[in-house]
């Protein structure tokens, strides 16, 4: 078919970008690299920035200390090098009649550099005016190229210009016109199905005209409140995303609350036994959120609760105690981890506490099989075994439970609400607890997990060493190994951590594999270094493991598969080679590893000279605090909900627009809104409610068990 042939489609926003009169198959594919392949994925494309063309200024107008755009010819474009400061700076001489001014960058392919920037080509720039040595300049600024006479030109100048997220092979003004046309034939089938009332109540302006002014500001607006994302247009757009993601958790959440459930008698003599059998005593925080369980688990109805405390405040304990109850009440408990390791982990702490007092506990990962597997299956089909603990063999099919009647899953992020409901579904209405070391703030995961009600283990066990983190680049090496034959000497243990299991052709990387041969023959000679990565055997990661427990490993070479669940006392020092490559909360999990003895300990981050600036902000943030809520909300600010929250595999809506930290007045808000919808019209009846339900069916694309909906 040809591409200027349209197909009939019946939703015009899901017409393939393709279709669209001036794109085509080629500027398709270079949409389809930054995730645009609809027209509705382009509407939803916003702005990255704001610039103020409404007055284009002369070289000698510009403010030095301002934010400016002016017009000008190239004269000279050239690589410079400045000897004191051992720095290559690409550097563009450009001039207008009025004056000249100097245009740098620091960084950046010096032949794409060369070939953009070429003598007598006219360019459009901005960005914050300095002075230097006697003459105006700008770094890094934003450039167009310019081609035939600026003042007919209105979508690019003499006005507030929307600048886009850079798409390969694309010129911003190309991209103003194509998302022009498709504003102009489009936006007109946009649809919000939110009750008038509510947009009302929120004084929020009309769908349509949200994207309008969005994507193409009217002169009057404030140009502050568009590159804050503050503009009324953009309220209304990410209003409209938190409101359908508040609306399916407030029905998740009165489901939940509707259902009848198992009422469990908690105040029998077992939990009292356990108790007793702590070598310590529990937290302050650890003993509310342990009653906060209990009476959960009294009530009528399913609990469905989330545990959530920094890496090492024990929710390991507190849930293995809330499952002392349920044992007592006849019924089985499920715990499930997101690797054998740490269900490993789980096994080991649950087998100490909890076989002593008489109850069956086996171990179930994708390593057992064959008879042993279905001796396993036939034991909790019968109700032999009261507590299985394993990976995500657990929700298999095959695996049927006797009375299953608490099911507790750790690290929530990394499973998601489908696998929650498959582990539901292998009881009748079981009481739920689910548990993260990954920090949210509280607004954001009552929001986030809005179908939960939350407890907060805010308060670490006694005696928990401070960890002092640094940041060395390579040239440091030496020093950090140092650092490590220091703390081997003392009698301490060490993690190595690397990104890759083996050498990799296409990433300039080291390697766990061929550094842990090179440890140990050339650096660490006199002590013994391990190996241990997620593509060994189990039996294997088993024997390491128990070995380096044991402290016949002193330095255990690893990949992230030590992330969770590793307890090893005696470790003090945690280096991670290549950290730049690493997320904010998956540093955080791993410089938990260590800490946990009665020595103090250090986290050393490595890291090239030279990585991008997101990177630089995330080690920063490591340098300066080790409280998880902080690093959870730089992590968020950082990435974005979608990554954060693993919301792709979670099974809830992913953002497009909304940013949960920045625009988390406009979340409660549309949370209340959404709450208060339900609580008058549980089932979304209401003949003017319809459309509402028909658009929540498909934001959440099957992810809401909404039987008694539709």
């Amino acid at each position: 078919m040809s591409p200027s042939v349209k197909p009939p489609f019946q939703n015009r926003l899901l017409t393939p970008i393709q279709y669209v009169k001036g794109v085509g198959p080629k500027l398709a594919a270079l949409f389809g690299k930054k995730g645009i392949y609809t027209v509705e994925d382009a509407l939803y494309f916003l702005p990255r920035a704001y610039e103020d063309r409404r007055s284009i200024k002369k070289i000698a107008e510009l403010k030095v200390g301002h934010k400016e755009a002016s017009l000008g010819e190239i004269f000279l474009s050239e690589m410079v090098f400045y000897q004191n400061q051992r720095k290559r700076v690409f550097e563009v001489m450009v001039k207008d009649g009025s004056g000249v001014i100097l245009l740098k960058w620091f960084h950046g392919n010096e032949r794409y550099l060369r070939e953009r920037f070429k003598k007598g080509r006219r360019i459009l720039f901005s960005g914050e005016v300095r002075w230097f040595h006697g003459h105006k300049e700008i770094h890094h600024p934003d450039v167009e190229m310019i081609e035939g006479e600026v003042d007919q030109d209105s979508l690019n100048f003499n006005r507030i210009v929307p600048i886009y997220s850079e798409i390969e092979g694309l010129y911003q003004r190309t991209l103003r016109r194509l998302m022009k046309r498709i504003l102009e034939e489009y936006a007109p089938y946009l649809e919000s199905p939110i009750p008038a009332e509510i947009q009302e109540a929120q004084g929020l302006i009309d769908f349509r005209e949200a994207f309008r002014r969005v994507h193409f500001p009217p002169n009057e607006e404030s140009l502050k409140r568009l590159n804050l994302f503050q503009s009324e247009g953009h309220r209304r757009i990410i209003f409209d995303e938190f409101f359908f993601l508040e609306l399916g958790l407030a029905i998740k959440k009165r489901q939940v609350t509707l259902e009848k459930g198992i009422s469990f008698k908690t105040d029998g003599p077992l939990l009292q036994k356990g108790l007793s059998q702590l070598p310590f005593s529990l937290t302050s925080a650890q003993e509310r959120v342990l009653k906060e369980i209990l009476e959960d688990m009294e009530r009528p109805h399913p609990m469905n609760r989330l545990i959530q405390g920094d890496v090492g405040s024990g929710k390991t304990i507190v849930a293995l105690l809330a499952s002392l109850p349920v044992f007592e009440c006849g019924y089985q408990v499920a715990i499930m981890a997101p690797t054998e390791v740490l269900a490993e982990q789980h096994y080991s702490t649950a087998s100490r506490w909890i076989t002593p007092l008489g109850i069956r506990i086996v171990l179930l990962t994708s390593h057992v099989k064959g008879l042993e597997r279905e001796r396993i299956y036939r034991q909790i089909r019968r109700g032999e075994i009261q507590m299985v603990i394993g990976t995500h063999a657990i929700i298999q099919e095959e695996v049927e439970f006797h009375r299953l009647g608490f099911a507790i899953i750790d690290e929530q992020h990394k499973f998601g609400v489908i696998q929650r409901g498959l582990l539901r579904k292998k009881g009748v209405n079981p009481d739920i607890l689910v548990m993260t070391a990954t920090p949210i703030p509280r607004t954001l995961a009552m929001t986030v997990y809005g179908d939960l009600d939350l407890s907060i283990i805010d308060e670490m066990p006694p005696g928990r060493m401070p960890i002092e983190t640094r940041v060395f680049s390579e040239s440091s090496r030496a020093r950090v190994y140092r650092i490590l034959k220091e703390e081997l000497q003392k009698g301490r243990q060490a993690f190595i951590v690397y990104p890759l299991v083996e050498e990799s052709e296409k990433l300039d990387l080291r390697d766990a594999t061929r550094m842990a041969e090179h440890l140990q023959r050339e650096v660490f000679p006199d002590h013994r270094v391990g190996l241990l990565h997620g593509r060994m055997k189990g039996e294997e990661k088993e024997a390491i493991m128990k070995e380096f427990k044991e402290g016949k490993i002193h330095l255990l070479v690893a990949t992230t598969v030590i992330e969770v669940g590793i307890d090893i006392p005696n470790a003090s020092v945690m280096v991670v080679e290549h950290a730049e490559r690493f997320g904010l909360s998956q540093l955080h999990q791993l410089r938990g590893r260590i800490g946990r003895g009665n020595h103090p300990s250090k986290c050393i981050l490595i890291a090239p000279y030279r990585i991008s600036e997101e990177a630089r902000i995330r080690l920063q943030a490591m340098e300066r605090t080790t409280d998880g809520f902080q690093i959870a909300e730089e992590d968020l600010e950082l990435r974005g909900p979608g990554e954060f929250f693993g919301v792709r595999q979670s099974g809830l809506p992913d953002f497009r627009v909304g940013r949960l930290i920045r625009d988390s007045a406009i979340l409660m808000e549309a949370r209340r809104e959404a709450f208060r919808l339900v609580d008058m019209d549980p089932q979304l009846l209401s003949p003017s409610h319809h459309p509402l339900r028909a658009a929540l069916m498909d934001r959440w694309k099957g992810r809401l068990e909404l039987a008694t909906i539709g």
